[in-house]
């Protein structure tokens, strides 16, 4: 059987440590030949984050291109139920919690689907909107979707950066997932929330638009970030979606 072509994508992506910390606990991955992209933010304040992060980042790295959207999805649980129990042998042998967020994108054209754990983000931009695809797990978001809170409010709560749920914590990965189909021209951004503390998704939005590419992206809101202080570390990884092999890119269509 003929191997399927990959999907036509534009890719980017930026990390830093931010002006604050010293080590950068955040990690990547973009591997279009298997259709993976990942952030993972390894939980800042509990020993060994970098660790955590990296055990699920290199998990994924070693999935190979799978033979349907479903099959593509069935891979991505195991190798993230597989860096759970990683995790928790970590955790078990150093005495305390060891954990990581993730914020993952599965590209199988023509279907995509994101799965999450923390607080690290999943947006999408499409025909000059932007999306936030994924929901934090986290006491503050909590409290906004029970009223309890405003927006307001919520910017200034003392736990506002707790989470509730992150790989590694639990026996079994506590995961959210949304899917849909793609469309010519969307772009997917990821992040920890080193960018969404100081960078609005308006400005997220504004930052895509401008942007040349998919790496030019990265770098303005890597460099945003900075300006502002980047009191965390700071991970951004954009997929733009060209569509399928042989298509015309977006920009050039017929309306």
């Amino acid at each position: 059987m003929p191997r399927r072509a990959a999907a036509r994508l534009d890719l980017g992506a930026a990390s830093h440590v931010g002006r604050v910390r010293s080590l950068n606990e955040d990690r990547f991955l973009v591997a279009p030949e298997s259709g993976l992209f990942a952030v993972a933010d390894g939980m800042g304040g509990h020993a060994a984050g970098d660790v955590a992060s990296s055990a699920v980042v290199q998990a994924l790295a070693t999935i190979a291109p799978a033979a349907s959207a479903s099959d593509l999805l069935a891979r991505m649980k195991a190798g993230i139920a597989s860096a759970n129990a990683e995790i928790q042998k970590v955790a078990q042998a150093r005495g305390t919690v060891v954990g990581t967020t993730l914020a993952a994108l599965l590209i199988f054209a023509p279907h995509f689907a994101c799965l999450w754990s923390g607080d690290s983000r999943i947006y999408r931009v499409r025909a000059g909107r932007i999306a936030q695809l994924s929901h934090d797990h986290t006491e503050v978001q909590s409290l906004l979707d029970r009223g309890v809170l405003t927006p307001e409010e919520a910017s200034l709560w003392p736990g506002r950066n707790a989470i509730t749920r992150a790989i590694g914590v639990q026996e079994r990965p506590e995961l959210e997932l949304d899917h849909g189909l793609l469309e010519p021209g969307d772009v997917f951004i990821l992040c920890s929330d080193g960018l969404t503390q100081h960078v609005a998704d308006r400005e997220i939005l504004g930052l895509c638009v401008e942007a040349a590419d998919a790496q030019g992206a990265c770098d303005a809101l890597v460099a945003l970030t900075l300006a502002r202080g980047a009191s965390d570390n700071v991970t951004v990884v954009a997929v733009r979606y060209l569509g399928a092999p042989g298509a015309m890119p977006p920009e050039a269509s017929v309306p």
